[in-house]
């Protein structure tokens, strides 16, 4: 393709910038190691010629499989100037998970962590024949990738031949309804995410950001502005609040993105009350709904550091977003909102016919602009569902305030129908979570005789908490008060943990399949 007069740099582009203008500065810091700039630009070149000594360039679909490593951020980087298309695969998936993204999505290699994923790769191999495997270190799968790298000298950066309409990555949804679906991400869709970003997000002026989720993940979706600032990752291995506490006062971590379940972890630690994180400004959250009593906890315990985003994998984080300054610990109504939507996106509620719904009223969030996906794999009634009538679909129940505040009232299909009423569980939780004894909530509909769903709670209550007939009896009046007998739980389960979802969602479905195992359909 000949490069065009208005071409914009894409994704490659903005990686190999990054890596030519921040020499020396440490660019990632992981299990005691610091990894500066040049060293990322070197390895980058080392793996990408290892990539192509393999027959993988422009296009080669590229699977990776891995716990957090620095090798994860280089052949990201690797990948991203050969012009690959990226698919991340959850480290806590299954072999079926695995196995299905990588038959769906067409993927030509894997690169995987030999350390932890060799008999996963392996497994993968003798269902996918021609898979080429690339391990990080030595294995009996496939190739050493980190070897084969360290056989070429560091060249010269180049981006790839592509455009912005051209394909970057595939990524599978993470909801907790139905089989995942691919998406179809093209360049566009990055280098959008990557200008709002460093337009509207509130970095600090120096970066140190912790990263407890999933490199292979959150890489994706930081990589672009924290590198083109000249920031630090600073990774954990495995997420828990003692690695963190330490982790943020061993290195004056001044950011962090986070999803709510690790904030109530946080919360409920001993370190919670004593840890040091006055270098902490600025705390990203995002991927499933907030409690706001926790939120407002939060923000009076640390300060006004919280920034919310909001998004989805087919408009990935930033189709709204609350900042730093929104955040009113005194009004737990604002602490329920993602914000407003940006300036560099279209967000509407519509109704079922695709009309915008009246002022004050409630619609499916919906929204168009350059973060859209281009579709669903292999999936054209799916993808005309989204998409239909020009625009995105998410699936999210919202309204606006007076102030172009917008609030998520749930996911269309979480709706429980009770007696012919209808719940919002979102609703119901917020409710429920300001009780001090209770760390974590899901409000769900079960099976009922006589109303076809009743709406229960089951909850996770904080340390030093135990269940009893009178909590029982509190959290139920409490919802009564707040929300009318209606919506108040009609029971409620006390449980030591709640299940999530590869990507830190509490996961609705797994908890929802234990009350309807023996009913004739899911829903009343």
């Amino acid at each position: 393709m000949t490069p065009q007069l208005h071409d914009p740099p894409l994704f490659p582009h903005l990686v190999i910038r990054s890596l030519e203008q921040h020499g020396d500065r440490p660019c990632l810091y992981l299990g005691g190691r610091t990894i500066t700039y040049a060293d990322v630009r070197r390895r980058t070149s080392q793996m990408l010629q290892a990539q192509r000594s393999k027959g993988i360039g422009l296009g080669t679909r590229v699977a990776v499989l891995s716990k957090n490593r620095p090798d994860v951020l280089t052949n990201l980087t690797a990948s991203l100037v050969n012009g690959c298309v990226l698919t991340p695969l959850h480290p806590m998936g299954s072999l079926a998970d695995h196995a299905y993204a990588v038959a769906d999505a067409e993927i030509e290699c894997l690169v995987f962590d030999a350390t932890h994923f060799t008999a996963r790769a392996a497994e993968l191999r003798d269902r996918f024949p021609n898979l080429i495997l690339l391990g990080f270190g030595p294995n009996d799968a496939g190739d050493d990738y980190l070897a084969l790298a360290d056989e070429f000298e560091p060249g010269p950066l180049e981006p790839p031949d592509v455009t912005a309409d051209d394909l970057c990555t595939i990524v599978y949804t993470g909801g907790t309804t139905g089989r995942p679906k691919g998406v179809l991400m093209p360049h566009r869709v990055w280098q959008a995410m990557t200008w709002i970003q460093m337009s509207e997000w509130e970095f600090p002026d120096e970066i140190r950001i912790a990263v407890p989720t999933p490199l292979s993940h959150a890489a994706l979706s930081l990589v672009a502005p924290v590198m083109l600032s000249g920031g630090a990752f600073y990774v954990m291995e495995t997420f828990t609040p003692d690695g963190f506490f330490d982790l943020v006062e061993e290195h004056r971590i001044t950011a962090t993105l986070i999803v709510p379940v690790m904030l109530y972890a946080l919360q409920a630690h001993a370190r919670y009350e004593t840890a040091d994180m006055s270098s902490m400004e600025t705390i990203f959250y995002g991927a499933s709904p907030m409690s706001p009593a926790k939120l407002a906890q939060a923000i009076e315990h640390w300060g006004p550091i919280f920034f919310q985003f909001y998004g989805q994998t087919e408009a990935p984080m930033v189709i709204t977003h609350l900042k730093k300054g929104e955040h009113d610990a005194a009004d737990l109504e604002r602490l329920s909102s993602c914000g407003r939507p940006v300036p560099w996106m279209h967000v509407a509620l519509l109704d079922s016919n695709d009309r915008i719904v009246g002022e004050g009223e409630s619609g499916e969030i919906c929204t168009r602009g350059p973060l859209v996906m281009l579709g669903y794999k292999d999936l054209p009634d799916e993808t005309a569902e989204a998409l239909s009538g020009g625009w995105l679909h998410t699936g999210d129940v919202g309204r606006f305030d007076d102030d172009g505040y917008l609030y998520i009232v749930d996911r269309t299909k979480d709706m429980v129908i009770t007696g012919g009423f209808n719940v919002f569980p979102r609703e119901v939780e917020d409710v429920i979570s300001t009780h001090p004894a209770v760390n974590m909530v899901m409000v769900i509909g079960v099976p009922d005789p006589k109303w076809g769903e009743a709406v229960k709670a089951v909850v996770v209550l904080q340390p030093g908490h135990e269940p009893s007939d009178e909590l029982t009896t509190e959290l139920q009046q409490l919802g009564r008060a707040e929300k009318g007998p209606q919506q108040s739980p009609k029971s409620i389960d006390y449980v030591d943990e709640l299940p999530t979802t590869a990507v830190g969602k509490p996961d609705k479905k797994a908890v929802r399949a234990r009350y309807w195992t023996d009913a004739d359909r899911a829903v009343g």
